[in-house]
């Protein structure tokens, strides 16, 4: 792709507008760093630490495991997994073996991961032996033939004292460490194929049913060059990152796990982001990028001990998921003042596409601009063939090596998200003079009041603006008058007391008249996704259930 875009004239020194991509894939790029930076930390888990060295011979060891139980090139392995060191060695190990690695979220339930399971063709699953009951019961319901459970104590510093209770047997069931101590380490062949597809990602179902995107490890490895040709300020051995991204889902998946290994850096593993977790983890690495989801950001501004550490060390806030509101970032810089890189993308492009250049200009509300070797245009929502003009509204597109391979077993699904190698995203957007990316909101987030477009991000943007607002989220309800009147859910930060007349108030001084909420609800949390992002879907499903109920 050769191509000069405005964005360009906006990239920091150091970024180039095109990266020459190395033609590697992720489990050679293990065995690289391994070599290159053999004693480096890889993975420090809860005081315990895993070299690069380490991990590549642990991943030898559980690649041979996978090929003695009949696992083969193109066989489907679930994962169902918090950030644990386990994840990891699975993941590459499956990689290895030229396998597909099938991505799900721990806290789904049965129903859901009965979907994706069955969806997906998965016949090996590897989980947590707490999750051992529900894998039994989903082996008899999908093609599951094989379990493999962890513990969460298998790589802490020293087991519990009491020890654990002893797995009652199950044919076809293993242990992960059992797995692991009966293989050698010595080198397994590379067998991931360049163009062939490495991973299954699911979307998570914020917008439907959840579709599985085929991920190819060129997509992986490409976005991972990408992302880490952002940050040239960046030492390749002498970083760590903090993963409070959880790995099914692409943001850590890419941004964090793949990217620690590519730069041989240390990836700190947080399972549940916790802010008091999270606040231990900085005390112990001091990261120069401190990442986390705007609502991370916002529970650890909430979070005292937060806000009186010493973030010296910090030189950059990445964020991602959703835009991170003005009024969070204003009390971000005011601990310090460093930039903040927002970060955006989906799961279809592995998942980054647009971020704020660090070293360049910081345009607040925006998501930046493109990376290196990524096309943009903003499409009308109508027919999606024009083009529209600058400062305009339309639907987000992306054109790129990281565009994935399709949706699995979704031709349709596909042939209306992938058109002449574009992905639409079903964000909308506008571009300004110099490319920098603005996200109105989701297409089907939209609200139509009185004929009037309202955008329920920019209700958001202001309600965040609010003192005794902790949490916000718009959504369109039903009007026979307007067609739909807009409805905010409130989380009041913890002590404080707020009521309707006073949001609407100041909606009042900041919103056209059609944009203020004529419907308030105060909540004690928002329905959020693994990441942390706010699920306005969700709201909207449990506003029209109180409604069906009520006739």
């Amino acid at each position: 792709m050769s191509f000069e875009r405005i964005w360009h004239k906006a990239y920091p020194a150091g970024v180039p507008r095109e990266i020459d991509i190395e033609t590697i894939t992720m489990p050679e790029v293990l065995t690289r760093t391994a070599e290159k930076f053999p004693d480096n930390g890889a993975l420090f888990f809860m005081g315990t630490t895993i070299t690069y060295r380490e991990l590549d011979g642990l991943v030898n060891r559980f690649a041979r495991a996978f090929t003695d139980l009949g696992i083969k090139t193109g066989d489907k392995v679930a994962m169902l997994l918090p950030n644990v060191p386990q994840y990891v060695i699975a993941n590459y190990a499956i990689y290895r073996i030229g396998a597909i690695t099938v991505m799900n979220n721990p806290l789904y339930t049965e129903r859901e991961l009965d979907y994706q399971l069955n969806d997906s063709d998965s016949t090996v699953l590897v989980t947590l032996d707490m999750f051992l009951p529900m894998a039994l019961k989903l082996r008899e319901t999908t093609k599951v033939e094989t379990i493999i459970t962890c513990s969460v104590n298998d790589y802490l510093p020293s087991p519990p004292e009491a020890g654990e209770p002893e797995q009652k047997k199950y044919a076809g069931v293993y242990k992960f460490m059992d797995l692991v101590e009966k293989f050698t380490d010595d080198p397994v062949a590379n067998a991931a194929e360049w163009e062939e597809v490495g991973n299954i990602l699911y979307t998570g179902g914020t917008t439907g049913v959840s579709k599985g995107v085929m991920l190819t490890h060129a997509n992986m490895s490409t976005n991972t060059q990408q992302f880490r040709a952002w940050f040239p300020r960046l030492v390749d051995g002498k970083e760590a990152m903090i993963a409070v991204y959880p790995f099914f889902h692409s943001a850590g998946y890419t941004g964090v796990q793949n990217t620690c290994i590519y730069s041989g850096w240390n990836d700190v593993l947080v399972p549940r982001p916790d802010p008091d977790i999270i606040i231990k983890m900085i005390e112990i690495i001091k990261p120069r990028p401190l990442l986390g989801v705007s609502t991370i950001f916002v529970a650890l501004l909430n979070n005292e001990k937060f806000r009186q550490m010493d973030l010296s060390f910090v030189e950059a806030y990445l964020t991602g998921g959703s835009p991170m509101t003005v009024e969070t970032i204003r009390q971000l810089k005011e601990l310090r003042d460093v930039p903040v890189i927002n970060i955006y993308g989906l799961t279809e492009i592995c998942p980054m596409g647009t971020a704020t250049p660090w070293g360049g200009e910081e345009k607040l509300s925006t998501v930046g601009i493109p990376f290196p070797s990524t096309d943009i245009r903003i499409v009308d929502l109508e027919t999606g063939t024009k083009e529209m003009p600058q400062g305009e509204a339309g639907e987000v597109c992306f054109k790129g090596p990281q565009v994935m391979k399709g949706y699995y077993k979704k031709p349709e699904e596909t042939a209306a998200a992938l058109k002449d190698g574009w992905v639409s995203t079903g964000d909308v957007g506008c571009l300004d003079e110099d490319g920098y990316l603005t996200l109105v909101d989701r297409k089907k987030d939209l609200i139509i009041a009185s004929g009037y477009n309202v955008y329920p991000q920019e209700v958001d943007e202001v309600l965040y603006g609010h003192p005794k607002i902790m949490e916000a989220c718009t959504i369109g309800v039903p009007d026979e008058y307007r067609g739909e009147s807009v409805k905010v859910y409130i989380v009041p930060k913890a002590g404080e007391t707020i009521d309707k007349n006073e949001i609407i108030q100041f909606c009042k001084e900041r919103l056209a008249a059609y944009k203020i909420p004529k419907v308030v609800e105060f909540m004690d949390s928002l329905p959020k996704s693994a990441v942390g992002k706010i699920l306005r879907r969700e709201l909207r499903d449990l506003d029209r259930k109180r409604r069906e109920g009520e006739k």
